[in-house]
């Protein structure tokens, strides 16, 4: 399981910025055309909202449980939850909480 979750964090990070670096390279930095865009029918805003509120129930999670079963390093899940998004921090908490559970297994 400790691959799979490595390779879903990989796919985390390459999936979404694979999507956005082609949009900045067309677009640039222009956030107000990105929010735009983003907001351009109901079902883009049903997504993000959607996205919005997975994501800060994951951060919480991390928090807790990572807390909880001492999970080190939970603060790159938080951070590539904030920066990449949920497709990246899950699975590179549950990475990072595999490994050290593996680790310690006798």
């Amino acid at each position: 399981m400790v691959r799979f979750y490595l390779v879903l964090a990989v796919l985390g990070i390459l999936l979404p910025y694979g999507a956005l670096v082609p949009w900045v390279a067309t677009n640039g930095l222009d956030i107000g055309l990105f929010f735009s865009e983003a907001a351009a029918n109901p079902i883009s805003v049903f997504a993000w909202l959607d996205v919005l509120v997975a994501a800060i129930a994951l951060l919480g999670f991390i928090l807790v449980d990572g807390e909880r079963h001492k999970v080190k390093h939970r603060y790159f899940a938080v951070l590539g939850t904030l920066f990449v998004g949920v497709s990246f921090g899950l699975p590179l908490y549950l990475y990072l909480k595999e490994r050290q559970s593996f680790q310690s297994q006798p």
